[in-house]
């Protein structure tokens, strides 16, 4: 496949890094709680939130809420559509670096 095909072939939701930081922990790890993902982003709540908010969005993870005692655990996890759109952003990335033609 030629760069202008991958290059088409990446998905503008995950253009941007910490949204692509987030599925990439996803990716990996079955479920990731909001403090967790936030500290590992190095990111504010309100920015992780609006990120987090696009990706649900597009259906791409799912939010559980629960309670520990009286606070709140908020967790995330991939969908399998999620899955398949990261896989393919990434693949087709992979081909743009390798400059396949």
């Amino acid at each position: 496949m030629n760069v202008k095909l991958l290059i088409a072939q990446l998905d503008r939701l995950l253009e941007n890094r910490i949204r692509l930081a987030v599925m990439s922990v996803l990716a990996v790890s079955d479920t990731i709680d909001f403090t967790s993902l936030k500290s590992m982003l190095n990111v504010t709540d309100g920015n992780l939130a609006a990120h987090i908010a696009a990706l649900e969005r597009a259906k791409y993870l799912r939010v559980s809420k629960s309670f520990v005692g009286k606070k709140p655990l908020t967790r995330y996890m991939i969908t399998e559509g999620g899955r398949r759109a990261f896989k393919k952003h990434v693949d087709a990335l992979e081909g743009v670096v390798r400059g396949k033609s």
